[in-house]
């Protein structure tokens, strides 16, 4: 039996999913831009498919624009709102626990000759949206947080950091994609401009998300070409995998009272479980102000890495840090950026439930971990 406790990383696609992928597989084959029949089902099933997604994210369908993922949406945003050539020198305000979406982007831009202004978060993994406000530039052009953090779950005060940018004339860019699906998001009372996500967090495919652009906020197109998505996306749209994400929309939608309430059940069960079988061994950022599925923890004493390996062989799969840093053996910069040191950063591993974790699952897991712990604990003082 494998138990999978990794669905920060990816989700597994839901049965609905698949069948209604498969139905646009092979019933909407269509080019969506084509005028024809078949064209027409298949640009009705992408316009279905960004309905959904809008009413999951409480936006206007008009303000979705579906890109490969939540990385190009955010290469899009910083690419051309602050980082086009037209306007060389201007600057960003951003936190030192951005995903590597964002911060590849930043680092561009510096290399440009542009300015970033990372704001530090609290030993909780908290931005003080005060702080945020006074790093505002009279060139500041955006403002890019990441609102869940993909490695501890902490949330962002977004509506508080919204409405200081906003009063000084600045755009918000939030990457909200391990948001959606795990708790209710309503984008247009939260106040941001833009917005990225992936459809594989929530129980979609691989290789489709969409940008949020609300409003006036003055979106130009990254990928030039074609005049898809009203000439904001360039490309054939990936019609099935739209489906796949509209359908996984629909879906959470449907399930979020029941999805919050399980998941922190399991979460807290997790948790308590831990802290009562397992000495040293302590919980990494706010919990407070956390995704209801996730938890880090920090097993001193008991390198991460060998934790981890540890455990997938005995069939548990986790996670020591962002799954597109998995295979480095340092440790989490946003856990280091929380203040918390290198040897813990190290020792710490993410839990994350989602669909198909059980109560008897997490107790198989607390069942597993304090032998495990103090095996790895032997090994690393051997």
């Amino acid at each position: 039996m494998r138990i999978y406790l990794d669905h920060n990383a990816t989700t597994p696609v839901r049965d609905s999913v698949i069948l209604a992928m498969t139905r646009a597989l092979r019933d909407g084959w269509g080019n969506p831009s084509s005028v024809h029949a078949e064209g027409a089902a298949a640009r009705a099933a992408v316009e279905r498919a960004r309905d959904a997604v809008a009413a999951l994210l409480g936006v206007a369908p008009r303000e979705i624009v579906f890109t490969s993922g939540a990385s190009e949406a955010n290469n899009s945003v910083l690419c051309r709102i602050a980082g086009s050539p037209q306007a060389p020198g201007r600057h960003v305000v951003s936190s030192n626990v951005e995903h590597p979406s964002v911060e590849a982007p930043l680092a561009a831009l510096e290399a440009r000759g542009g300015r970033v202004t990372r704001v530090p978060v609290d030993r909780d993994g908290r931005l003080d949206p005060d702080a945020v406000a006074d790093a505002l530039a009279p060139d500041t052009a955006l403002v890019s947080i990441l609102f869940a953090h993909n490695e501890t779950g902490v949330l962002q005060p977004l509506a508080e950091i919204a409405q200081r940018v906003h009063a000084r004339g600045v755009k918000l860019h939030a990457d909200v994609t391990q948001a959606v699906g795990k708790i209710p998001l309503d984008l247009s009372r939260e106040g941001v401009d833009f917005a990225s996500l992936s459809a594989h967090k929530l129980g979609g495919p691989k290789g489709v998300g969409c940008l949020v652009a609300r409003g006036d906020a003055g979106f130009e197109p990254w990928l030039l070409g074609g005049g898809q998505e009203r000439g904001l996306r360039g490309g054939t749209e990936n019609v099935p995998g739209i489906v796949g994400l509209g359908a996984a929309c629909e879906l959470a939608l449907g399930e979020l009272p029941r999805r919050v309430g399980e998941w922190t059940r399991l979460r807290d069960r997790l948790w308590e479980g831990i802290a009562a079988k397992v000495p040293r061994a302590l919980r990494n950022g706010s919990a407070l102000h956390a995704l209801p599925n996730t938890l880090n923890v920090a097993f001193e004493g008991a390198p991460g890495d060998l934790l981890l390996q540890a455990l997938d062989l005995e069939g548990v799969a986790v996670s020591s840090g962002a799954a597109c840093a998995s295979g480095s053996i340092e440790p989490s910069r946003a856990l280091l950026a929380y203040g918390l040191g290198a040897e813990r950063a190290r020792a710490s591993l993410r839990f994350s439930v989602g669909h198909g974790v059980d109560e008897g699952q997490i107790d198989h897991v607390l069942g597993l971990l304090p032998d495990l712990v103090a095996r790895v604990r032997a090994a690393g003082n051997a």
